[in-house]
């Protein structure tokens, strides 16, 4: 491992992007701890060290690497992007001329990535907005006694919105650069480093708790053990194989070659979770706004669907997992139009008809791998929360299986590319 970062930093190419990729994850770290203009930095720390953060906003302060709670420039983090990118992808299902732009190839989706750009300016803007807000109304601390923003004139606020918004835009076009120049996905580096950055304070805090060294011991090999697992997964895939005919044209004999479709157990990646994470913090929200005489049905929601620990939180979370994992996997792989492609260059698949059979025989391979895959992300989503709260953690641990999996897959993706660039200059890879 160690050979193979020096041989990375030796090839001159690979280390003019290796350098790149951490300057701008060096300047993306920076803003986080700028505060925006209108914020007492000072109060904010009280609050932070007085009062119990909101669990709503824990997991979105989480992808944001702290900012979200600290009320920084980086604030939004990169999450107005990714809601709307999944939102394009969303939107080539109902709007044709979506999905006509998808199949132009580069230019087409040139154009698909500038409407997701002008979404995610609307998305940061209505986003910061809201979370001024809710500090405003001490939802991000409950029962703080110091006022985080203490001039709420519209002129302060404005400034503010402007801030967070441009903030956001300005961690869009360094991911931008980090996929153009650097290496790997920006979008995804800059997740994986707001998730890193958070991992030190868990582990104090763990450190810290009663049985600190048992639970820093249990939690290591809970993890350890998620990520061997992430790993094996991740990896796994279903080789469907592929033959393509023979054709003669000319004097030429073309085709006849053996190839195989590479289905992927995970193929919705960590789409699922987020999503039902998301929704999930939306009975929370309610809760919160409810005032200080709730209804009846706010009572009930908040100690069964609100509460992470409930029984009907953890079986929504589950259904709404399996759920996401279906509906994204049934929109980023049709059957039909590989089935079609196949067809169209004289492939087809040993012992299936071309045409509707395969695509019928696909659906039904894409079915039973999307049952194991929806199943396995349930499980590791879920697990880490389970055992934590056991250990009276609580479900603050950025430990959780969806950061475990982010962190596992943007990382296995890092090294693979890191791996083939080097694969360029000799034959020995990254990792031997």
């Amino acid at each position: 491992m160690l050979r193979g970062f020096l041989n990375a930093f030796r090839t001159p190419d690979l280390r003019k992007k290796l350098l790149i990729t951490l300057g701008i994850i060096a300047i993306y770290r920076m803003g986080v701890a700028i505060p925006t203009p209108g914020i007492n930095y000072e109060n904010v720390q009280l609050c932070a060290n007085q009062t119990t953060t909101n669990s709503a906003f824990q997991i979105l302060d989480l992808f944001s690497g702290g900012a979200l709670l600290q009320l920084s420039i980086f604030a939004l983090g990169i999450m107005p992007y990714i809601t709307a990118s999944i939102m394009v992808q969303l939107l080539r299902v109902l709007i044709p001329r979506f999905e006509t732009l998808y199949k132009e190839g580069p230019e087409g989706q040139a154009k698909l990535t500038q409407y997701t750009r002008y979404i995610t300016v609307g998305f940061a803007a209505l986003q910061s907005a809201s979370y001024i807000t809710l500090a405003r109304n001490d939802v991000f601390f409950p029962g703080c006694a110091v006022p985080i923003i203490p001039n709420d004139s519209w002129y302060t606020i404005a400034i503010m919105i402007l801030t967070m918004t441009t903030g956001t835009v300005l961690v869009m076009w360094l991911g931008e650069r980090i996929t153009e120049r650097g290496v790997g996905n920006g979008m995804s580096l800059l997740i994986f480093t707001s998730i890193a950055a958070s991992f030190p304070g868990a582990v104090s805090t763990i450190w810290n708790s009663s049985d600190g060294v048992r639970n820093t011991v249990l939690v290591a090999i809970l993890v350890l053990a998620i990520i061997a697992a992430v790993v094996f997964v991740e990896q796994s895939q279903r080789r469907i194989p592929v033959q393509y005919a023979k054709r003669v044209v000319g004097r030429r004999t073309l085709g006849g070659s053996s190839t195989y479709i590479p289905m992927k157990i995970n193929m919705a990646g960590i789409i699922p979770v987020i999503f039902a994470s998301s929704l999930l913090t939306l009975p929370t929200v309610i809760v919160q706004f409810s005032g200080n005489n709730p209804a009846d049905w706010v009572i009930w929601l908040q100690n069964h669907v609100a509460n992470p620990g409930s029984p009907l939180n953890i079986a929504l979370y589950v259904t709404l997992i399996i759920f996401f994992a279906y509906f994204y996997t049934a929109i980023t792989f049709n059957p039909d139009d590989v089935a079609d492609n196949m067809k169209k260059y004289g492939g087809f698949i040993p012992g299936i008809r071309p045409g509707q059979p395969t695509a019928d025989f696909l659906s039904y391979v894409l079915s039973r791998i999307t049952a194991a895959g929806s199943i396995y992300l349930a499980l590791v989503a879920l697990l880490p929360t389970v055992v934590f709260v056991a250990l009276g953690l609580g479900t603050s641990i950025p430990f959780g299986g969806a950061s475990v999996l982010i962190l596992v897959g943007v990382g296995l993706d890092t090294v693979k590319r890191i791996q083939s660039q080097l694969e360029q200059h000799s034959y020995e890879g990254f990792l031997r």
